[in-house]
């Protein structure tokens, strides 16, 4: 049994989403997705509106500690919180967004991870999680949320494309703004998240495990 193996199955029963160990660990991990979430900065190939921050970390480690219901829970209630405090920019379209793409990568992620908790079953959930994100919000962003934003801004979705035109020119339309900025963005995302996750999530187990009881 390996290192990371032997980090994740601990002796202690269980933690059940709805249990008080559940509810508890859920609170907590969503209040740092929530801090993490206010920590972001653009990518040097994506328009100023698309961010990167790495509040889908904790939701990567509930959902692999709890399963896939309690991290698609951490993702909500990470968002919840930042409205409640921060309200929104974007009359929701921005943490709607953020949403279904966080739970793209989650739920396929924490699903594969689950059925059997291995080191090799991490990776490739996370690959699986990584790869549904991005062609999810590829898709979502094509044909969802880019009309959404031109509708909750005023603007004509040329404006659009030129803001990615503004940081490549190869960017002329809807469908290589896609290509070249949001496909790129997330995968990129996806590829930190996972490395970090693969670090941190044998370190951490332990010790979430032990204030917890979780598994």
């Amino acid at each position: 049994m390996n290192e990371f193996t032997k980090a994740v199955r601990q002796k202690q029963p269980p933690a059940r989403v709805f249990s008080v160990n559940g509810i508890a660990q859920i609170g907590m991990l969503s209040g740092i997705a929530f801090i993490l979430m206010l920590i972001e900065f653009p990518l040097w190939f994506a328009p100023g509106f698309y961010k990167l921050d790495l509040s889908e970390l904790p939701v990567l480690l509930g959902g692999f500690a709890l399963g896939p219901a309690a991290g698609v829970l951490i993702e909500l209630f990470k968002i919840l919180l930042n409205l409640a405090f921060n309200g929104t920019a974007t009359n929701g379209v921005g943490e709607f967004a953020n949403l279904l793409i966080g739970c793209a990568l989650v739920l396929p992620a924490s699903a594969v991870y689950k059925s059997h908790k291995t080191k090799k079953n991490a990776v490739i959930g996370l690959a699986c999680g990584t790869l549904m994100m991005t062609v999810a919000g590829s898709l979502l962003n094509a044909y969802l949320l880019l009309p959404m934003y031109s509708a909750v801004f005023h603007m004509p979705m040329e404006a659009l494309v030129a803001m990615g035109s503004a940081v490549n020119p190869a960017i002329n339309n809807v469908s290589t703004f896609v290509l070249l900025a949001v496909a790129p963005f997330n995968l990129f995302k996806g590829v930190l998240l996972s490395v970090i996750t693969m670090i941190v999530y044998k370190k951490l187990s332990p010790a979430l495990h032990g204030l917890f009881g979780g598994r």
